[in-house]
Parts: structure tokens; C-alpha cells; sequence
């Protein structure tokens, strides 16, 4: 009798597991997202407190397009991929680059943008001379990277850089840089702009459209972006939406609405709106 006891509660937790899958697939009918609302023009907080930008816009034609309610919400960076793993959020839209050692602990959508990274430094320096170039250097290319990496050392031998912290930019740095340059980190971008402006910090490393958007404010005047851009390698495939594992459902919904952004051009639309530029994913 014990062992038929057994066996009925076994495939009782085995059909009860069944259905929890089943449910947790369900299609959501309403979802909250997330972004840092810090880093313009990606995304950031207006003077009356709204959230806006490329990836804001862009979270919501993905919300129609997938017919579901979409909340909003500013999360700070550091805190983002924590608070998603635990239910305070459902997605992440904060131009994250799709790593090896985030996917570790989420998991992402198929990318919906590719921005090269690269330096902002005054314009009469070493670097700042010499403007910036249309090269992207794809970090899995070992050879051509090294090469165009070891060409900037010499430029940027004793100068402090700006990074924001816990960023793939910031990893970049330290490994090719760390020898070279004085980092500096900072908490948001926001930050180590002013201390560029006011002169504490040589320059800065981040996604080339941010620093693009930085440096057309007058008080960056004599600044530029300076050198090649780096794509690849450590930032990923390029940037995604990052959302918990089990969340199967609803990847593959977010999935299929950046597939039609990007066939009917609205993504190409939106980036070249907000950072002058098509950062659209080659499929």
C-alpha cells in the first residue's frame, strides 16, 4: 500500500510540475520594464520627471506590437540585473551589451542594437588631433584589434578616463588600457560628463552614440570622439533585452516584435531620431 501511496503522490507533483510549467508559459498580459533612465539619449529622465529616449520609444512599439500593457520604470544600473533575477521587474531595457558572463545569470533577447564603444577627449590632445575614425575593430579579429588598441596607447599614456562602474566598457578599459591610462569610475554617465566638462578627467570611454550626444551640448565644445570604434568580444552580440531564464514565453514574444522592427524599418527609424545613426542588428 505504502509504495501505490508513493507512486499516486509522485505523479501528483510530477502532473502538478507539469502544470507550472504550463502556466508560467502563458502569454503575460501586462509587463514592467526596466531601465537606468541615465545614459541620453538611450534613455533618461526629463526635467518633469518622465522617462525618455531611444529604448523608451522603442519598448513601447514593442509593447504594441505584442498587444500587452508595458510599465516603465528608472532602476539604478548596479542594481538592474539584481532586482530582475528577483521579481521587482519583468524585462531590461538599458543598453545592455548580451555577454557570456551576464547570460550566466539571465538570459536576452535576440539583439536590437550594435554601437561601437570608443573614446570622447579634448580636442588639442595627442588623441583629439588626430578626430575620429569610421573603423569598427570586432574584438574577435585578434590581430587588427591589437593592433588598432597598441596604435591608441601612446595617445592616451598618463590621461584619466571616465568609465560608468560595472559595465562592460569599464572591462574593456582595464584590460586593454589598465597599464596605459588612470581609470576613473563612476556610478552614471551623467557624472563623469560633468567632470569632464569641468576639466577633473582627460576623457571617456562608452558607446559612441552616447558620447555623440554628450559632446553636442556647448559645454563640451572642445571635445570630440576620438579614434575606432569596438564592437564584439566582450560586449557580446550587441545590445538586448534581458529578462529571467524561465521566461520563455515572453522572449519569444519580445523575439518576434524586434524581428518586424526591424524588417519594416522602425528601429532604423527611432536610432537615426535619437542618435543620428542606424544602429540596427545585420541579420
Amino acid at each position: 500500500m505504502k509504495r501505490y501511496l508513493l507512486a499516486a503522490i509522485a505523479s501528483a507533483v510530477s502532473m502538478f510540475g507539469i502544470v507550472q510549467t504550463t502556466v508560467a508559459q502563458d502569454a503575460p498580459k501586462s509587463i514592467t520594464i526596466a531601465t537606468e533612465g541615465a545614459y541620453a539619449p538611450w534613455n533618461f529622465t526629463t526635467a518633469d520627471g518622465k522617462l525618455d529616449g531611444l529604448e523608451i520609444e522603442l519598448a513601447n512599439d514593442l509593447c504594441s506590437r505584442m498587444k500587452i500593457q508595458c510599465t516603465i520604470v528608472a532602476q539604478d544600473w548596479e542594481g538592474l540585473i539584481p532586482s530582475l533575477t528577483v521579481g521587482k521587474f519583468d524585462v531590461i531595457m538599458a543598453s545592455m551589451f548580451i555577454t557570456p558572463k551576464r547570460l550566466e545569470t539571465i538570459d536576452f533577447t535576440q539583439p536590437y542594437a550594435v554601437d561601437p564603444s570608443g573614446f570622447a577627449v579634448a580636442k588639442d590632445s595627442e588623441l583629439g588631433k588626430l578626430g575620429v575614425s569610421a573603423e569598427k575593430f570586432k574584438l574577435e579579429d585578434e590581430a587588427a584589434s591589437a593592433e588598432a588598441i597598441d596604435k591608441l596607447k601612446p595617445l592616451l599614456k598618463g590621461k584619466v578616463i571616465g568609465v560608468q562602474a560595472a559595465t562592460t566598457n569599464l572591462e574593456f578599459v582595464k584590460k586593454y588600457f589598465g597599464d596605459t591610462v588612470e581609470i576613473r569610475e563612476y556610478k552614471t554617465t551623467e557624472q563623469h560628463d560633468l567632470d569632464l566638462a569641468a576639466g577633473r578627467i582627460d576623457g571617456l570611454f562608452a558607446q559612441q552614440t552616447a558620447l555623440a550626444a554628450t559632446l553636442a551640448a556647448p559645454d563640451f565644445s572642445d571635445f570630440t570622439l576620438a579614434g575606432p570604434g569596438f564592437v564584439g568580444g566582450m560586449f557580446g552580440l550587441g545590445t538586448g533585452a534581458g529578462l529571467r531564464k524561465e521566461d520563455t514565453k515572453l522572449k519569444e514574444m519580445l523575439n518576434t516584435a524586434i524581428d518586424e522592427a526591424i524588417a519594416d524599418g522602425t528601429i532604423k527609424r527611432i536610432s537615426e531620431k535619437w542618435v543620428n545613426t542606424d544602429v540596427t542588428p545585420v541579420k
